[in-house]
């Protein structure tokens, strides 16, 4: 380590000083400038300013710094080639062989809601990104990542092993560290005309959709992401998931998230709503709200037994011994009910003894935050879908129930609608986050029939009907959802037939009057929403 040179320039200071004390105290010396090189000197650190390198001080108000043939030839001279570094020496240039970087904030800067361009601008490094290529390039120790500096001294002190592998990983984070940030300045550069995402790997699956395809992995986006539902603050404690597993994970925050906000804008009660569902294949089986945690769980389980068998339950409470029980043996006979994935805020040390099955087939992943599910917990990313040669990208599906919105619509309205809010709320949700199209039933807050993913809306609700019934419910009384309109008022009839009170739907059809029409004759209360601001179609 004697004698080794690193150059600090970083926006984020967090622990530099504790970094830069550690690499002198291992025999190293350090170049830096402006900011930094004041914060180290405060702390009694010795700094040689990095104007000895690059012939002079930061030139244009500081826009220019470190860029410089002899700082590039510091971090880019091949360290085993005599002739390059016989080169060095006679041009007294020193070799680089630690580069602590960061960038300054474009990201933050661009999603300011006073952004402007000269702002952008402003706030795009040049030197920084450069820096980090060179010494990537270089294979040089490249730091770029504040959690990485205590990292760094570590493998120092304990003699460098797998030294290749190392610095291999400092460098290739660094790169994806530049595209990431060069890729934010050509997507608000471009207005729209570019657009992507870097991945970081955080998880290795076995295989990806069947057996027969390779999986790359599990990726999260690049970076620090604070949202706390993002996939990488999901813990997983026992088992490991399959591609299908995760794309459950995900269209089950889809619902639990959307029920959660509906229940914030529409309930006034601060009492907290205990929510409950069964997935499979993506698509809700079960699903209930209720005012314990025992009764949601019975409630969700109860909405269909056979379907649940095999599937995913997720919930936003702790799961304790007592409850898993239920989970495993609540109208399950003689025989533990198997099932694939649990995902809840905890899970006792108890309960996963309760949950477990052999060569844990039943994967079990923990988030706390899924205890706290507030008004805003939607997912504000962009919704990506790949195509052929390309993909497809949206707005996420931010709209959420307000049952007493100057935009809806009701017709024959009945007194007690105000204590058919809860159902409205769940009908509403699983709807939305099923794939279209579907009809969705849903009584005295639990889902007692999806229809999902048909062909035509008549069908959906004979296939909502046919479900509730095989799993031993009524529709009499029941609150429907579908998530778009009716073309005709086919649908309307048979659910009405059934004994339906209420039916929660999206207007816009030629047809619409002949839906309001069969529902007035027939005292059925109907909600209309507008197609252009409610409209489902989740999951095409």
């Amino acid at each position: 380590m004697k004698g080794k040179n690193a150059l600090i320039s970083v926006f984020d200071k967090t622990g530099i000083v504790e970094f830069a004390r550690e690499w002198i105290a291992l025999g190293g010396k350090i170049y830096s400038s402006g900011g930094t090189a004041t914060r180290l000197r405060e702390n009694g650190l010795e700094v040689t300013d990095v104007a000895i390198l690059v012939g002079g001080k930061a030139i244009l108000g500081h826009k220019v710094v470190t860029l410089s043939r002899e700082l590039a030839a510091g971090l880019l001279a091949d360290l085993n080639n005599p002739k390059e570094m016989k080169e060095l020496a006679k041009l007294n240039i020193p070799v680089i062989d630690l580069v602590c970087v960061d960038c300054y904030p474009l990201k933050e800067a661009i999603v300011n809601p006073n952004c402007t361009l000269e702002l952008v601008l402003d706030k795009t490094d040049i030197g920084g990104p450069t820096m980090l290529r060179e010494g990537a390039k270089g294979r040089r120790i490249v730091l770029c990542d504040v959690n990485d500096r205590p990292k760094v001294i570590q493998w120092l002190k304990d003699g460098q092993p797998d030294e290749k592998e190392f610095i291999n990983s400092l460098c290739a984070k660094a790169e994806a560290y530049v595209a990431d940030y060069v890729l934010a300045s050509a997507m608000y550069h471009g207005h729209g005309i570019y657009h992507g995402i870097i991945g970081e790997k955080i998880g290795d699956l076995r295989y990806g959709e069947n057996p027969w395809q390779k999986s790359l992995g599990l990726f999260k986006t690049f970076g620090d992401n604070q949202d706390p539902l993002s996939i990488d603050k999901f813990t997983t404690i026992v088992g490991n998931h399959g591609h299908i597993n995760w794309t459950d994970v995900d269209r089950g925050l889809q619902t639990i998230t959307h029920i959660a906000a509906a229940c914030h804008k529409n309930l006034s009660s601060q009492n907290k709503s205990f929510i409950a569902i069964g997935l499979k294949h993506g698509n809700c089986c079960g699903a209930a709200i209720a005012e314990s945690e025992e009764l949601a769980l019975q409630k969700m389980l109860d909405g269909n037994l056979l379907s649940i068998f095999g599937g995913t339950v997720m919930t936003n409470f702790l799961i304790t011994e007592s409850l898993a029980q239920i989970i495993r043996n609540y109208h399950s006979d003689d025989t533990k009910r198997l099932l694939d994935v649990i995902i809840a805020p905890d899970v006792s040390d108890e309960a996963l003894e309760v949950l477990k099955r052999k060569n844990d087939a039943c994967k079990i992943t923990i988030n706390p935050a899924l205890e706290y599910l507030g008004p805003d917990c939607l997912d504000k990313n962009i919704l990506i879908r790949p195509v052929r040669g390309g993909f497809l990208a949206q707005e996420n599906y931010s709209f959420i129930l307000d049952l007493d919105s100057n935009d809806i619509q009701k017709f024959d309205m009945f007194e007690d609608l105000e204590n058919h809010k809860l159902d409205l709320i769940l009908a509403w949700a699983v709807n939305a986050t099923s794939n279209s199209n579907t009809i969705t039933l849903v009584k005295d807050g639990m889902l007692i029939g999806n229809g999902v993913g048909q062909q035509d809306r008549k069908e959906c609700c004979e296939l909502a009907l046919k479900r509730a019934k095989e799993a031993g419910h009524y529709a009499e009384e029941a609150i429907v959802c579908s998530d778009s309109f009716f073309p005709f008022n086919d649908g309307p009839k048979v659910l009405i037939e059934a004994g339906v009170r209420i039916i929660l739907t999206t207007s816009g059809s030629i047809k619409d009057k002949d839906t309001i029409a069969v529902c007035n004759q027939s005292n059925v209360c109907l909600i209309m929403i507008p197609n252009t601001i409610g409209r489902g179609f989740y999951g095409h």
